[in-house]
C-alpha cells in the first residue's frame, strides 16, 4: 500500500508522524539511561538527537513554537 502514495505523501507522513515518535523514543531512551548511569556521551548524543527531529517535525505531532513577537507590528491596528 505504501507503493501507492504519492512521493509527497510519503514525505508528510515521514516527517509528520515517523520524526515525532522517533524523537519521542530517542528522548525516552536518553532519559533512562540518564536516570540509571548518570549524563555521558550516549544520552548526550540521544538528546541532541531528539532536539534535532524535533526542530525538522511538521504536522499533528510536532511540538508545538512559541508565536514569533516579531511577526505582529502593531498590536492596536486591526487585521485585514
Amino acid at each position: 500500500m505504501w507503493a501507492f502514495f504519492s512521493r509527497r505523501l510519503r514525505m508528510w507522513l515521514i516527517l509528520a508522524v515517523g520524526a515525532p515518535v522517533v524523537g519521542f523514543l530517542l528522548g525516552k531512551a536518553g532519559d533512562l539511561i540518564e536516570a540509571r548511569r548518570g549524563p555521558n556521551n550516549v544520552t548526550k548524543v540521544l538528546h541532541t538527537g531528539r532536539r534535532w527531529l524535533q526542530k525538522r517535525a511538521t504536522g499533528p505531532l510536532a511540538a508545538r513554537r512559541a508565536a514569533d513577537p516579531a511577526g505582529v507590528r502593531d498590536a492596536g491596528s486591526p487585521a485585514r
